[in-house]
This record gives C-alpha cells, sequence and structure tokens, in this order.
C-alpha cells in the first residue's frame, strides 16, 4: 500500500504536540514530507528533528509535494490555506474551530464538494473512549429521546498565556471558540440529527481584565484582554430539546469541571465518568464502565481516521458540515451576547 504523503502547515505547539506524533506513530501508512511555518527557523528546525525532506517559505509550495495536508495556524487563516488546498487537490485535517466565520465555513464546504476532496475539522474529543462508549449508548435507545443536556466546560484559572489565543483579531474569540467549541462538537454529535433553533447567551472577561490575577498558564497582559473568558449559553433544538452550556477559561469555581450529561424520555447519560441511569426492575438502575478521556490515544485514532478516509479504507468521522454547525452556533452565542437578545437560527 502506498505511503500518504502529509504536510503540516504551522509547526506551533498543537502540531507538535499532537498532530506531528500521531503521524509519525503511522510510519507504515504514512510520510511526513514537508512543513511551512511563519517562523522559518522554527519550521526548519522541526523538519531536522523530524527528518522532513521539505521546508517551504510558502504555504502554496507545499501542495505539489502531497497527498494532505493538517492546519495548524490561528484560527483567521484556516479558511483561507483550507481552501487554497482542495482547490490544488489535497485532502485536509484543520485544527478546531472550522474557521472564524459561517461564511467562511460555508465556503470550505462548497470547495471540498467541488474539488472531490476530504476536509475534516479537528475535534479530537470524539475520538476518545468516553465519547464512542457513550454515542453507543445513545444510538442503543439508553436515552430515548432526549430533553435536556447540561454541558460544562470550566477551568478555574487556565487562560493560555502563550501563542496567539488571546488576540481577538487571530482567533475570533477566546475560550468558547478555542475550548468549548470542543464540547459543542460532542454534544451535537451524541444528539444526532437535531438542529438549534435558538440561542441566548452571555460572554464574560471580568476576572482577565482585572489587574494581579493568578493564572496557571502563563502570564496575560490585563489592559489588552479582549476576549471571553468565560461564557453561559441556553440553546433550543428543533426536536424540543434544550441545553445549558457554559465554559470557561478563567472561573472562581473550586476545580476544572468536564460535564456533558443527557437526560431523556427513556434514560439518563453522563459521559465524564461515563454513566447511564435508567428505571428498570422497578428500581433505578446505574451503570458505568471503564471509558477513560485519553487525548493522547484520541489523537492517534483522529489520524488513523483522517489517514485511511484519505486512502479509501474508513470514512471521516467529523464532517465538514457537522463542524459548520458548531461554528454557527458560536456565532450565534456571540452575537447574543453583543445584541443582548436571543438569536434565531437559519
Amino acid at each position: 500500500m502506498d505511503k500518504l504523503k502529509i504536510g503540516i502547515i504551522g509547526v506551533g505547539g498543537i502540531a507538535q504536540g499532537r498532530h506531528i506524533p500521531a503521524f509519525t506513530e503511522m510510519s507504515d501508512r504514512v510520510e511526513l514530507v514537508a512543513v511551512h511555518d511563519v517562523n522559518q527557523e522554527l519550521a526548519e528546525s522541526i523538519a531536522e528533528q523530524h527528518h522532513i525532506p521539505h521546508v517551504c517559505t510558502d504555504y502554496n509550495d507545499v501542495f505539489p509535494y502531497v497527498d494532505a495536508v493538517t492546519i495548524c495556524t490561528p484560527n483567521k487563516f484556516h479558511a483561507e490555506i483550507s481552501i487554497a488546498a482542495l482547490q490544488a487537490g489535497v485532502h485536509v485535517l484543520c485544527e478546531k474551530p472550522m474557521a472564524m466565520t459561517p461564511t467562511e465555513c460555508e465556503d470550505m464546504v462548497a470547495a471540498a464538494r467541488k474539488h472531490n476532496k476530504l476536509l475534516s475539522i479537528a475535534y479530537h474529543y470524539r475520538y476518545t473512549e468516553a465519547a464512542i462508549r457513550s454515542k453507543l449508548a445513545v444510538e442503543a435507545g439508553a436515552v430515548g429521546k432526549p430533553l435536556v443536556i447540561r454541558v460544562q466546560a470550566l477551568r478555574r484559572r487556565k487562560v493560555p498565556g502563550w501563542g496567539v489565543f488571546t488576540n481577538k483579531e487571530l482567533q475570533g474569540g477566546g475560550s468558547l471558540i478555542d475550548y468549548g467549541c470542543h464540547f459543542l462538537d460532542l454534544s451535537l454529535w451524541l444528539l444526532g440529527e437535531v438542529k438549534p433553533v435558538e440561542v441566548l447567551s452571555k460572554t464574560y472577561n471580568n476576572l482577565s481584565k482585572m489587574p494581579n490575577q493568578l493564572n496557571e498558564w502563563g502570564a496575560i497582559n490585563h489592559e489588552t484582554f479582549d476576549v471571553d473568558d468565560h461564557v453561559t449559553s441556553f440553546i433550543t433544538f428543533d426536536n424540543g430539546a434544550t441545553m445549558h452550556f457554559e465554559c470557561s477559561w478563567s472561573a472562581n469555581v473550586k476545580a476544572d469541571q468536564m460535564h456533558i450529561s443527557i437526560s431523556g424520555e427513556q434514560g439518563g447519560l453522563n459521559v465524564y465518568p461515563f454513566e447511564t441511569y435508567t428505571p428498570k426492575y422497578g428500581t433505578f438502575v446505574t451503570e458505568s464502565a471503564d471509558a477513560p478521556h485519553d487525548e493522547h490515544k484520541a489523537a492517534q485514532q483522529q489520524a488513523r481516521n483522517f489517514v485511511d478516509s484519505c486512502l479509501g479504507l474508513d470514512t471521516l468521522v467529523v464532517q465538514p458540515e457537522e463542524a459548520q454547525t458548531v461554528n454557527q452556533l458560536i456565532d450565534a452565542i456571540y452575537r447574543s451576547s453583543e445584541t443582548g437578545h436571543s438569536i434565531v437560527m437559519e
């Protein structure tokens, strides 16, 4: 079997910590052949470290060498580079979120369809055992018709103090578009064929605007901080279900929290830890299983799914239209907070 030739565009922390190691572990099916980064010195260092033969000064120069690319740039450039790659006949795995705006996402999906190339977004939480078992439980009817979904993605004091995470121009937002997006994607995936129809939200950055704040993930400039560090939202779906959603980089809570639960007509489900709750045998039954949230294994699974899909051996777990819906929801959450009223989604 021929190896899939892959290029990496943007070789910062997420590429070094997740994508390059995952592809390297698939050396029987993958060959890393080209890299590009605006930091040429960094690109050359990474290429030397991983024996990657081509270092390109322009991302367009990567495409002739490869069958597929992974895009790990700031969010502002996701759409531009993805569309260019697809037009060049190259498959794309783009880091989350899909793009900055719903229009950009629409253009990306259109390009993938027009040029008949794969486009996937790196929502790697779907590949954890906790997520997979939860999806199987929902499909087996453990919940029945979903009624209420509760989501909390809370970090106590972990604003990323490195890179461009707090740069609104380059990223489009803060805790929601960077971290909360994983939980929106995973929740929508678990719910299946539902569409968000109305959103009422509020975003905050009070803590990060205060001087001398404790922060576990490096120093931040409180005077220039202009993205969200805490978001709350109430979301209604077309099947009548509702979601209570909250995410944060910085919140005065006891500890970090990861929570997704679904209460349905037939039973309930909790993702972290994986449990189901069912009234049966004349009592209330709680069932659990060992289903960890292992992001290293999830990264391996994500890489394997993308590579095998490019080689025609599998189907993408994360379809671009699904990631597009997540971005539409993110946009509605931000607009609701800005306008002070609920947003009815088209």
